[in-house]
């Protein structure tokens, strides 16, 4: 074999279906989007289905398409990583102000605001 099938590389990987993956794993993930004229921030879903609003100024954040949902411009992003390894943390920063940590135990994760 010209290739190792234990060990294939991540674009492989990322072509294949979700289930058909050496190690099964969502699509999909949660973003944490900042509005820029109000600075709150709403977690969205990847592939949100309806019109996100901003919780202080109701401005739109992002328009359901056929699959993932479009960032209005303008408005700023960031991963809520789901595939944290177990009992282990990752810290998401938006600028200078605001820490996030994702600490993973087991299935579920805690977000956690450091300031």
């Amino acid at each position: 074999l010209d290739r190792d099938i234990a060990h294939p590389s991540l674009e492989e990987e990322k072509r294949k279906h979700k289930k058909k993956r050496l190690v099964q794993s969502p699509n999909s993930y949660f973003m944490d989007v900042k509005c820029p004229g109000c600075y709150k921030i709403t977690t969205v879903f990847s592939h949100a289905q309806t019109v996100v609003l901003c919780v202080g100024c109701s401005t739109v954040l992002c328009q359901p398409t056929g699959g993932k949902a479009r960032l209005t411009e303008g408005r700023e992003a960031e991963l809520l990583s789901s595939a944290v390894a177990p009992a282990s943390v990752l810290e998401i920063h938006f600028g200078a102000t605001f820490v996030f940590k994702v600490l993973s135990k087991g299935g579920g994760t805690l977000l956690q605001n450091q300031i």
